[in-house]
């Protein structure tokens, strides 16, 4: 079935999804909050500071206001920056009357609360809210809006409006659309692994090669296990899409903006330079405070995590937190594979 969706946030995800929508025959609105890129959209068909060279299909239309974009909708796509949600959110309520199905698809967990994105959207809406639905997976918005073949998650409370959803997005041509019933472990994965790009790029920055990075990346994904487990994620969820799939993507990639931000730290920028040249929002920044007060308040081992707080919010020096990750005391790799997974789980 057609339907009216709308996207908020017009950004290079925001953006992507909307094509994807489009393709699949749907009618996309897509709201953003500067003029100039909406009247870019409608008049050019173009998106150029997030998308450049791509152009935009005739059945995205943009908006400015937002409750002309959110009349008679009952979808819509969450794709603004996290540290934004509540504050789009209690706009958004105040423009509608009826409740509405929210697709998430920013990742990220916000510091002090600990809330994932799907808590924080249920706490926001109250009973504005039909359903919220999370998705996530290895998702370059550069490659998906050249309908380069991407496969992605979702998952909910409600596997029907998973379901529902997975219809939506499904495109047999390039955007595949898995579901998972785990909606813990499918926020944790995506928000966790862009702590371990960061960490990744500090040390391709430091121009320590494959080795260290490979060994980065898989004790990395033991410690979004550890916290996702203590959180009551399924540990398998960590071995798919949204875990060590989304993992090697952001920190392999030249696209991720995580990446590139711990690149630059990595050749000795400061975090404030690196944040105002990015130009976007690097999300991993927010979240690796989120997660460090996590694990410290969850007796949780995350020390890639430590020390690269340590590197953002303490000055330490990228090489001495990279070398000191190599120092610390020797351990069993069996044994933490087999604690992470017969740890008793929380109830979800």
């Amino acid at each position: 079935m057609v339907e009216q969706i709308t996207v908020l946030g017009a950004g290079s995800w925001g953006t992507a999804l909307a094509i994807v929508l489009a393709d699949n025959g749907h009618q996309v609105r897509l709201w953003g909050h500067r003029a100039e890129q909406i009247e870019e959209i409608n008049t050019k068909r173009t998106n150029e500071k997030y998308l450049p060279g791509v152009r935009l299909p005739e059945k995205i239309a943009g908006y400015a206001d937002l409750c002309q974009a959110l009349d008679g909708v009952r979808t819509v796509v969450l794709a603004v920056p996290t540290k934004a949600i509540r504050e789009v959110l209690r706009k958004v309520c105040a423009c509608i009357r009826e409740p509405i199905t929210i697709v998430a698809v920013s990742k990220g967990i916000e510091p002090d609360t600990h809330k994932r994105v799907s808590e924080v959207i249920e706490e926001e809406m109250g009973k504005l809210l039909r359903d919220v639905v999370v998705l996530s997976g290895p998702s370059h918005a550069e490659e998906v809006s050249l309908r380069h073949p991407t496969t992605v998650t979702v998952s909910s409370k409600n596997m029907e409006a998973a379901e529902r959803i997975q219809d939506l997005f499904m495109n047999h041509q390039y955007f595949r659309v898995y579901t998972n019933p785990d909606l813990i472990g499918v926020e944790l994965g995506g928000a966790l692994k862009n702590i371990i790009a960061l960490a990744a790029g500090i040390t391709d920055g430091l121009g320590y090669g494959d080795n260290a990075k490979a060994a980065l990346m898989t004790r990395g994904l033991a410690e979004i296990a550890r916290l996702g487990c203590a959180l009551g994620a399924n540990p398998l969820t960590f071995s798919g899409l949204t875990g060590v799939g989304d993992l090697i993507v952001t920190c392999t990639s030249v696209h991720s903006r995580n990446w590139r931000a711990g690149h630059m730290l990595g050749k000795g920028k400061k975090l404030d330079e690196v944040l105002e040249s990015m130009g976007m929002v690097v999300e991993g920044v927010r979240t690796t405070k989120a997660a460090y007060q996590l694990s410290k308040k969850l007796g949780v081992k995350m020390p890639i995590t430590k020390v690269l707080y340590e590197v953002l919010f303490d000055g330490k020096d990228p090489k001495e937190a990279a070398d000191s990750l190599m120092s610390r005391v020797k351990t069993q790799e069996m044994d933490d594979l087999v604690n992470i997974l017969t740890e008793p789980q929380r109830e979800k």
